[in-house]
């Protein structure tokens, strides 16, 4: 194993956060990208930082046992899977993984439960929301580069429903190029079960579309955050839930409230936080729309509603961060609550596990960890932690 111009041959031992196939050798840790456990592969080492060094696959020499061929032409180029090369069934085993390592080398706790896992009924045409990045230049659509802000022209994507590849290819010859001002822009663009939305600021209004689950309907638009893979969305929000009820429940981050209204069957008084404008206007009209009159909608910044004048003797807090997490201090409020029950819905295991170690070190225990796939072919994976005190 001598390099040589960069070059190695290694073995991937597993695969870790951020989806990196990890190896070891010349007294180097080696991160590889899109690896598969099992893989002998020639690798070529593209950044050294100290005893870490982040390689490239030139050949793979002995595939991995889940190793196939990735079904989507744009894959390896297109910087929006990372997952394809591997069976669905190693990817979730290998998201597993990731979790438990989180926990174990961020959090330091040896969580040895099991970590439960709900697969995506589709690993394919699953997305309903997507991002496109557009260039008047070359009246290009399509993604970025893998590592870098080049863009991929794309003419459909295997992930997307088909309703969003439908639209794609109308963009292509109906989007309005010549209003364009900026050199990068791009369109948001969500499909719901009676249409869909698209959105370009200053250009492009988006309409209103519809989704119905668990016998609520939630009206929003492609301007507003809404869960990507609707067909996990039941289990998401029942897993997050659990068997909680009571007289208060708080949801933080609440968007167009996914939790908030489902909440308001089990407890006697729900409050939703939403920073976001828009988001909260959508909730509050989905509330009145599905007869909820026991949410009460604040707009103000989560950090900033705790550091106020929160409720005592609040039954359940359930969060569902952005993907950089919530801050320290936003931490300690929610421990200050004194909340017998929290549920954490996080897009990121890493903060996740930063943040149940200062739950975790506070008295509350991790009662369940459960790993909902909603971003299939990808390494991103959505967690929920249920915490008791």
């Amino acid at each position: 194993m001598s390099i040589a111009n960069n070059n190695l041959e290694v073995t991937i031992e597993r695969i870790i956060p951020r989806g990196y196939g990890i190896a070891h050798a010349e007294g180097k840790t080696i991160f590889v990208a899109l690896a598969v456990p099992g893989d002998r592969a020639k690798i070529e080492i593209r950044e050294t930082k100290g005893a870490i060094a982040f390689a490239e696959i030139i050949e793979v020499i002995d595939a991995g046992p889940s190793r196939i061929v990735p079904p989507c032409k744009y894959f390896g180029t297109c910087g929006g899977c990372d997952f394809q090369q591997m069976t669905y069934a190693e990817q979730l085993a290998s998201k597993v993984e990731i979790i438990r390592d989180c926990l174990r080398r961020i959090a330091k706790l040896d969580y040895a439960d099991e970590i439960a896992v709900i697969a995506s009924p589709k690993d394919f045409e699953y997305r309903s929301r997507a991002q496109w990045h557009v260039e008047p230049k070359t009246r290009g659509i399509g993604y970025y580069k893998r590592n870098s802000r080049e863009l991929v022209e794309i003419d459909s994507c295997p992930k997307l429903v088909p309703r969003l590849n439908q639209e794609l290819h109308r963009l292509r010859e109906d989007f309005p190029w010549e209003n364009l001002w900026s050199d990068r822009s791009f369109v948001e663009a969500a499909a719901g079960d009676d249409g869909v939305s698209i959105h370009t600021p200053g250009l492009i209004e988006p309409p209103e579309i519809t989704f119905s689950a668990l016998g609520e309907t939630f009206t929003y638009a492609a301007n507003v955050f809404f869960q990507g893979n609707q067909l996990l969305i039941p289990q998401l929000v029942e897993t997050a839930l659990g068997d909680a009820k009571g007289d208060i429940a708080l949801d933080l981050y609440c968007g167009v409230g996914l939790f908030s209204l489902p909440m308001a069957r089990r407890f006697a008084r729900v409050i939703g936080v939403e920073e976001y404008p828009s988001a909260i206007e959508y909730a509050s009209r989905n509330a009145a729309a599905n007869g909820h009159t026991n949410i009460d909608f604040r707009i103000e910044s989560v950090r900033g509603f705790l550091a106020g004048d929160p409720p005592k003797g609040v039954d359940l807090i359930l969060l569902d961060p952005p993907r950089a997490g919530t801050e320290k201090e936003t931490i300690a409020n929610l421990i200050n609550l004194g909340s017998p029950r929290i549920s954490y819905v996080a897009c990121e295991p890493s903060v996740l596990a930063r943040d149940l170690k200062r739950f975790a070190e506070a008295g509350y225990n991790i009662d369940s960890v459960t790993a909902v796939d909603l971003f299939p072919q990808t390494h991103h994976v959505e967690t929920i932690a249920l915490l008791s005190r």
